[in-house]
């Protein structure tokens, strides 16, 4: 791998560290997803969300866990209590 690429790579792992990802098993299906999307990225601008409904997972760059906890609860859904880790 070249020096450009190794810094690109570093540069995007730090970005990751930055997001969160919880688990909502009562977003069942596209519908669910869509809703908490928007409910996130409306309440968080530049946010970038990932809502997931085969794996139950919402996963967001740029913003806080208890934010994001607090806007999908708002939004009708559950968020697991522990964000996810992996």
């Amino acid at each position: 791998m070249c020096q450009a690429h190794q810094n690109h790579d570093h540069e995007a792992a730090s970005t990751a560290v930055s997001g969160v990802s919880v688990r909502v098993e009562d977003m069942t299906c596209g519908h669910c997803a869509g809703t908490i999307k928007s409910a996130i990225e409306s309440s968080i601008p530049g946010a970038k969300v990932n809502a997931n409904p085969e794996a139950r997972l919402v996963s967001v760059e740029g913003a806080d866990l208890a934010k994001v906890r607090e806007i999908i609860s708002l939004a009708g859904y559950t968020p697991e209590a522990a964000p996810v880790h992996g």
